[in-house]
């Protein structure tokens, strides 16, 4: 590795070490559901969203309703990005004029993409317009993630609350 390879990897664990204590009392806080810092900004934000989809933000759900938001979201995750896929030559971004993806290939790398195993059977560059890689799949790379991230927090308060 060059020296300047070096040095970025010596910079990004530096920042890691740095930024590893505040972050991770910031998100225990956001998980445990007390106040922080960014909650003016945020909370308006959540109650609009919770208003726009139903969502009582002072009840509690049950692991029946995690398990139902989890899936439905995943799911029109799922449908969403399949239909990105077959739609790509009706979408923006698209210098390429690439054609609509094949139903099993688009049905394959959504399913793959939505749960976080990102297996690709394809070339994204002669595949997939501009748009079909960022709307359709980086944006799983997020979302996927952070739906295990919330199936893990949910587990976690549900055993942490049987023992208490």
């Amino acid at each position: 590795m060059t020296a300047n390879g070096w040095l970025q990897f010596l910079l990004y664990f530096v920042v890691l070490v740095i930024l590893m204590r505040p972050l991770g009392i910031y998100m225990a806080r956001v998980f445990e559901g007390q106040h922080t810092f960014l909650d003016p900004v945020f909370k308006p934000i959540e109650r609009l969203l919770y208003r726009l989809f139903g969502v009582k933000e002072d009840e509690e759900m049950d692991w029946r309703e995690y398990t139902a938001a989890m899936l439905l979201f995943s799911f029109v995750s799922l449908v969403l990005t399949y239909l990105i896929e077959r739609l790509q030559h009706y979408l923006p971004w698209n210098p390429q004029a690439f054609s609509g993806v094949t139903p099993a290939l688009a049905w394959n790398t959504a399913a793959s993409f939505t749960t976080n195993t990102n297996w690709q059977s394809y070339v994204p560059e002669v595949t997939m317009s501009y748009f079909t890689q960022m709307a359709g799949l980086a944006y799983h790379n997020f979302l996927s993630a952070a739906v295990g991230i919330a199936v893990a927090i949910a587990l976690v308060r549900g055993v942490a609350r049987k023992q208490a």
